[in-house]
């Protein structure tokens, strides 16, 4: 044999021998060292891991009344992934569908695997033999399928009856990647009732998913979050721990069992301090105005029994989304701001700041002092007028302090202010809360304006606090702006000697095990008498107030009752409202005086004097509070969202037959004279007001012709 010979067949032998080594180590590479891996590639069994959220808590009012509820609901959702493959498993190509997608500035024609057709043919055709098949929108299912695949379901129908449910579940393993679930959806059985209060939620969106719980699970259904109100401050408490799913399926994607659950856990309860009854009855008190908005406190508490304001909105119409026609609505309504809770937004006070100026006077030792009304003062060359001299071109003479508070005099309270000092005037009002958002439990508090504090030095650093602005601070405008919330927590203040509570909304939070997580306990903030204030001058104050409402030529004379002694403070502020100047209308009471409960303040936009439109308003506000509490229930049953309107007001008169009037109302009238004026001032400065930050809900997508199912009815044609 020759060496060249011999030479190839010993290579040949060799590269037999080397091939069969490789083979040899590949064979064990995928049979040993691989084998789990391609065993997972071969079709069979697999587990999958499902997210569920948790059970929203309820909240109720503070006799148990459900204000917010869960309801349970029925849904068919789809997921898309699995759908797909089970429809690939019998099909050897997928439905396509052409779209333009451009490709360096050039649109080009593109190729892309329709889902839609997909999942019509292959999963709604069934439904129709169940009776199950709705209209969707067939776009939002594309966009679904490209953005998420099989992590998030879509969700089909939301409004399925039990019986579709049952029906449905029965033939459940004959339709891969359909899954039926059973979820609480939110109700607000008193429809607006409450609503800037109880705020609103919003479904959850695919963008809110942790990049961690990605990785925990295959199918992932997320929590709702409070958008408004206490659904928003409160989100965190009232909801539930999630609960977890896992289902072993088998290669068809069929579900053969479960394998293990973890039930969803509910929130806490929450208890709120507002009276669903109270309630009631003051929002339909103030819709006799166009804009407004009212606190109720209980003086000994800080609870607000009741926070109203109009107009507002129906927060079911965003369960589970809303229809793009409702948001148009309230879009088209935007300039009347439906969903700003007026009772915690700023406005400019007018005379509803002399009480607290009185009290920066106490802290002083001024309580004793007379000044004078000539008509007015001139700070240079501006005049400001006393409502006397505005009206009448007269004057009060020497006054008291509770003459003063009484007869509402501007130049007394100009003059005391100036006597002090503006930093005395800033420390006595920021004793009652004015300058600072009071800590109630609801989002989006404004803190008011007080000029002269560190937050408005901090925002005017050209500014300083001249003769003329501290003489405007003593009577509520320019610069000053104040809450509903702020004045009503004031006005109890001064109800109950001088301490002042924190305002409550949450009376108290219980978490479902029974734990405590909110305590129902009054904050005490301040005690103006361990401050510096006397009780004898105290008292001068709380005396101004209920000669105010009771003796003769008492600006708060409308607000009376008889019967029952009350007290209270009326404030008329000019504004711009919509470009042209206006009025903040204003009154604050409490009663009964000696006892005192209840603290009330009343808004109105637009409206021509404190005593003549919000007077009245309080007046029947207290009314209904006091009936109450005499045995009689006041109504309680859904709320429908009032509109609202710029009308201006210039008086409300209650009618004899009004089912809150009582004998002896037309004594209680008075002369209602009131002027909080001012008289040769520039044109008053536009209060400096953020528009509320509407956030966007979720629209409910409208059906699109892909997603047209059912066949639509064809007009019958008369012969």
């Amino acid at each position: 044999m020759e060496p060249s010979y011999r030479m190839r067949l010993y290579i040949l032998t060799a590269l037999v021998l080397s091939g069969f080594g490789v083979l040899l180590t590949r064979l064990y590479d995928f049979q040993i060292e691989r084998r789990d891996e391609f065993l997972q590639m071969v079709p069979g069994n697999s587990t999958v891991s499902v997210r569920e959220p948790g059970i929203r808590g309820e909240i109720t009012d503070r006799n148990g009344v459900l204000l917010a509820r869960n309801l349970r609901n029925y849904e068919i959702s789809f997921n898309l992934e699995e759908i797909y493959k089970a429809y690939r498993l019998q099909h050897a190509s997928d439905p396509s569908l052409k779209r333009l997608r451009k490709n360096d500035s050039l649109e080009r024609a593109d190729d892309q695997k329709d889902i839609v057709k997909i999942v019509n043919n292959w999963t709604i055709k069934r439904f129709d033999s169940l009776g199950l098949t709705k209209n969707y929108n067939a776009g939002a299912l594309r966009t679904h399928f490209l953005t998420h695949r099989g992590l998030v379901p879509f969700s089909y129908r939301t409004d399925v009856t039990y019986d579709e449910f049952a029906r449905c579940a029965e033939h459940n393993l004959e339709l891969p990647g359909v899954y039926l679930s059973t979820r609480p959806l939110r109700q607000y059985p008193y429809g607006a009732l409450a609503s800037h209060v109880l705020g609103y939620i919003k479904p959850w969106e695919p963008a809110d998913i942790p990049e961690s719980d990605k990785r925990k699970f295959d199918h992932y259904i997320g929590d709702a979050k409070g958008i408004a109100g206490i659904e928003q401050s409160m989100d965190k408490i009232l909801r539930g721990p999630e609960g977890q799913k896992k289902l072993l399926k088998d290669e068809k994607g069929h579900v053969i069992r479960m394998i293990d659950y973890t039930k969803p856990g509910i929130g806490a309860k929450l208890t709120l301090a507002i009276d669903a009854r109270a309630q009631l009855h003051v929002e339909n008190v103030i819709r006799r105005a166009g804009r407004a908005a009212a606190v109720v406190m209980d003086v000994n508490t800080g609870e607000v029994i009741a926070m109203a304001a109009i107009p507002d909105y129906n927060p079911n119409d965003f369960i589970p989304s809303i229809s793009s026609a409702r948001w148009k609505s309230y879009l088209d309504n935007q300039k009347m701001d439906p969903f700003s809770n007026r009772a915690i937004k700023p406005f400019t006070p007018g005379s509803t700041f002399k009480p607290p100026t009185a009290i920066s006077g106490a802290l002083e030792g001024m309580s004793n002092r007379v000044f004078s009304c000539d008509g007015y003062i001139l700070f240079g060359k501006i005049k400001i007028g006393c409502w006397i001299w505005n009206q009448h071109r007269g004057s009060h003479g020497s006054l008291t302090l509770p003459k003063a508070i009484q007869q509402s005099c501007n130049p007394y309270f100009m003059k005391l202010a100036n006597t002090i000092g503006w930093k005395a005037m800033v420390t006595g009002f920021q004793l009652v809360g004015l300058g600072k958002p009071t800590g109630i439990e609801l989002p989006d508090e404004s803190s008011g304006t007080l000029p002269g504090s560190p937050a408005w030095r901090a925002a005017n650093p050209s500014a300083s606090m001249t003769p003329a602005i501290t003489a405007m601070l003593a009577i509520g405008q320019a610069d000053a702006m104040a809450t509903p919330l702020q004045l009503c927590a004031m006005a109890a203040c001064i109800a109950n000697g001088g301490k002042y509570y924190k305002p409550r909304i949450v009376k108290s939070a219980t978490a479902a095990d029974g734990h405590r997580l909110i305590e129902d306990q009054p904050v005490l903030k301040v005690d103006l008498i361990e401050s510096g204030v006397k009780p004898a001058d105290f008292e001068l104050i709380r005396r101004g107030m209920w000669m105010a409402v009771n003796n003769p030529g008492g600006t708060a004379s409308r607000v009376k009752i008889p019967g029952i002694e009350l007290a209270g403070k009326t404030g008329t502020a000019q504004t711009i409202d919509d470009g042209k100047k206006s009025n903040n209308s204003w009154v604050i009471c409490f009663g009964p005086y000696d006892k005192p409960k209840y603290a009330v303040c009343v808004l109105v936009q637009n409206g021509g004097s404190g005593g003549k439109v919000c007077g009245p308003l309080a007046n029947l506000i207290l009314r209904g509070l006091f009936a109450q509490d005499d045995g009689i229930k006041l109504p309680l049953k859904p709320q429908s969202p009032v509109l609202g309107n710029t009308n201006r007001i210039e008086e409300i008169v209650i009618p004899k037959d009004d089912p809150l009037a009582t004998p002896g109302s037309e004594e209680a009238e008075g002369n209602g004279e009131t002027g909080e004026e001012v008289e040769n001032l520039e044109p008053p400065t536009p209060p400096v007001t953020t528009q509320p930050i509407i956030p966007s809900p979720v629209i409910t997508p409208e059906v699109d012709e892909d997603g047209t199912v059912i066949p639509r009815a064809q007009p019958v044609l008369e012969p």
